[in-house]
């Protein structure tokens, strides 16, 4: 590849372009095994040894480290480095990848009575059925298969294998890789003389804007109201999102992490990976649980929570969990006995 001359990135992106700005760049990498065309960045302290001696062409650093990065060559000065990088992927995408291509592939199957917008992409196998929307310059990947009555907004793209449930919506400038599956039922069931009765699942899901939904990932219908998954989360792959759960604004949540039936987690909420959230609680804003706890109450202060206990009878269990959060007062009467004793 041919690349782009440093300016052009500057130009488009900003920042503070220190050295040649005819230098071109033609791919992105890190600062270890960086060539004389690579661009990189540096945006944590800890990796700064590595700076003097790598070969990248260009490094994106912030203010604090201007004088170093311009001693060994081109750099871009920055507020923030990694934001910068961020944006950096996404303009050079928008010129490297191919577009898909636009229209209706023949083995596509859709109903009469969907309405396609203006610009879209329907990939070979996609099933589109009688009432879904599709909006402007969205696309369907291959074997996608979108319900009766469902909703993509303008340009949200939806990777080959996808499922969006009918009567289910998804906003704008959305992304969906392979093998999510929005709308199955939750998981809902009455006991009744030693077996399970199906409970219909007829609520839907909505989705809004800018949300970004990783591969094999479940997004389960409403037993009445919706589930809803607000503007700017983002998924992780292989989440399980069950019945009537409420995601904040601009939540995310890493791989293999599963929030139970009914519970609502705030804006701003950071939810690590393998992490358990039990079902009928409420995180507030701005709550981060770290990976591989499990929230089992509602947390309402807004903080970093870490946690799991390990399993035992339930009897036990409850005892020794209640015992264990006295344990710091415990602590401190003891220490007090200990003064107290000559």
């Amino acid at each position: 590849m041919d690349g782009f001359p440093l300016s052009d990135i500057a130009k488009d992106l900003g920042g503070e372009l220190i050295g040649d700005p005819a230098l071109r760049i033609t791919r992105i990498g890190p600062l270890e095994g960086a060539t004389p065309s690579t661009i990189s960045h540096l945006s944590n302290p800890r990796y700064q040894s590595q700076l003097a001696g790598s070969h990248a062409g260009c490094v994106i650093v912030g203010p604090a480290l201007r004088d170093a990065a311009a001693a060994r060559g081109a750099a871009i000065v920055a507020d923030d480095p990694y934001l910068y990088y961020a944006r950096l992927t996404q303009w050079w995408a928008a010129r490297t990848r191919a577009p898909a291509p636009l229209g209706v592939h023949a083995s596509a199957v859709i109903d009469s009575s969907a309405v396609l917008g203006a610009g879209v992409t329907v990939g070979a196998l996609a099933v589109i059925e009688a009432g879904a929307r599709i909006g402007d310059a969205a696309v369907i990947g291959a074997h996608c298969v979108i319900g009766a009555d469902a909703i993509v907004g303008a340009a949200t793209r939806l990777a080959p294998h996808v499922v969006l449930g009918s009567g289910c919506r998804i906003g704008e400038r959305g992304i969906v890789h392979s093998g999510v599956v929005i709308g199955a039922d939750g998981f809902g069931f009455a006991p009744t003389q030693g077996r399970w009765e199906k409970i219909e699942q007829l609520g839907a899901v909505r989705i809004g804007d800018d949300v970004e939904i990783g591969a094999n990932t479940c997004i389960d219908r409403g037993a009445l109201d919706d589930t809803v998954i607000e503007d700017g989360v983002k998924l992780d792959n292989l989440i399980q999102i069950a019945h009537n759960v409420h995601i904040g604004a601009h939540t995310v949540m890493a791989g293999c992490s599963a929030v139970a039936g009914s519970t609502t987690i705030g804006a701003h909420c950071q939810i690590g990976g393998a992490a358990m959230i039990l079902g009928h609680i409420t995180l507030a804003d701005h709550v981060i649980i770290s990976m591989g706890s499990a929230a089992t109450r509602s947390i309402l202060k807004p903080g970093q929570y870490t946690g799991v206990f390990p399993i035992d009878d339930n009897s036990a269990w409850e005892k020794n969990a209640a015992t264990l959060r006295q344990l710091h007062a415990l602590r401190e009467r003891v220490r007090a006995l200990e003064k107290k004793t000559p």
